[in-house]
């Protein structure tokens, strides 16, 4: 599969080799990164934001690429994250194929994509490849690490494994560690990739793709993404007219399944199977308590930091309010200034990336008060 790199995304070499937490390491491996705004004389004016499991390093447009981006709405001169004032970085993931070495990327030693051969990916090795972008780019300690989702889960490890060098922290809707229901959706959803004919282990090609597979998988990501409450909302019980209805006595028949096929189709050909797998199994290895012999407040509180933002969602079920209520009360714990916003938005885990109305004066607020 080819890798989705969008245009104007920079670059940086990762060290090589880079070990592995979970054994192996890489070997010419790079991470892919965008940029806005000016670094300050001082270089104490950067942004770090590192994202969820499928977005891009383009988080917003830029003088590289003039496209919306996938946080357009949150970052930009005179937005919640003013690039009139903040040096923004945006990574993209370790393990992802949007520009980052992962699982689709070439392996030097074969000259073949790596596929199944890549390491185990870890949180934390996302993290520490994030810094190696940081690094490089002369910084020494961050204004702020923002982290969204599975980005909210790598701001911690980045936070827990480079002590000191950011005085601020934003966690929106993420976790110290994966429960047992997030962990249950997402083996599900790895289950329907792998059981798909077409995955053949890894070994599938354009013509022999797993497209049911990634769609099954899709599909229940979007149902947990949103809430029960914004899904009555939008379709009720709506059924498709007639004409749209498909022959097989158990096709579509409903306004909220053709949404569903609509939305999981345009995603299909636009992610990486297997590294879809690795980044979402990385997830349910992730706990943050490993490092304090299973005490994940302990934990938090040894992140030491000027000022936190914990934000949540009350309807998110995937990444359930109190979990940002334990990163807030952890990190206070340690010493932090720390606040603890929770939404009402209906819109659940998805929210941050909808609901900006709600989102961007909390941001806005904590980063006007640094």
């Amino acid at each position: 599969m080819t890798e989705f790199i969008p245009p104007g995304t920079q670059f940086v070499d990762l060290p090589s080799p880079f070990p592995m937490k979970r054994g192996d390491a890489l070997h010419a491996a790079r991470m892919a990164f965008e940029t806005w705004g000016k670094l300050d004389s001082s270089r104490g004016n950067a942004i770090l934001i590192l994202t969820g499991l499928s977005p891009n390093a383009h988080a917003a447009a830029n003088e590289g690429n003039p496209e919306a981006g996938w946080w357009e709405a949150m970052l930009g001169p005179g937005k919640p994250i003013d690039t009139d004032r903040w040096f923004v970085i945006c990574v993209n993931t370790l393990g992802s194929c949007k520009g980052s070495t992962g699982p689709a990327s070439i392996d030097p030693a074969t000259g073949e994509q790596y596929r199944l051969a890549f390491p185990d990916l870890s949180i934390e090795d996302a993290a520490r490849a994030a810094h190696a972008v940081i690094e490089s780019l002369g910084i020494e300690r961050l204004a702020c690490v923002i982290g969204n989702s599975m980005g909210g889960m790598m701001a911690l490890a980045y936070l827990a494994l480079h002590p000191g060098r950011a005085r601020s922290h934003i966690n929106v809707s993420g976790s110290a560690r994966a429960l047992p229901f997030s962990i249950a959706i997402r083996s599900l959803q790895r289950e329907a990739i792998r059981l798909d004919p077409n995955w053949n282990h890894g070994s599938y090609d354009d013509e022999r793709y797993p497209d049911n597979g990634m769609r099954i998988a899709r599909k229940l990501g979007v149902v947990t993404y949103r809430s029960a409450m914004e899904w009555d909302g939008r379709f009720g019980r709506v059924r498709l007219d007639s004409e749209c209805r498909e022959d097989d006595p158990f096709g579509l028949e409903f306004e909220v399944e053709r949404y569903l096929a609509g939305h999981a189709q345009r995603f299909v050909r636009q992610f990486d199977p297997n590294c879809y797998l690795y980044l979402s199994r990385s997830m349910d290895w992730f706990d943050l308590a490993e490092y304090t012999d299973g005490d994940v407040m302990k934990a938090l509180a040894s992140i030491k930091l000027e000022k936190a933002l914990s934000i949540g969602v009350r309807t998110d079920i995937l990444f359930p309010l109190q979990q940002q209520e334990q990163i807030a009360d952890g990190l206070r714990a340690g010493g932090a200034e720390t606040e603890f916003a929770p939404l009402e938005s209906p819109q659940g885990h998805d929210a941050f990336l909808v609901d900006f109305a709600r989102f961007g004066p909390v941001i806005s607020g904590f980063l006007a008060r640094l």
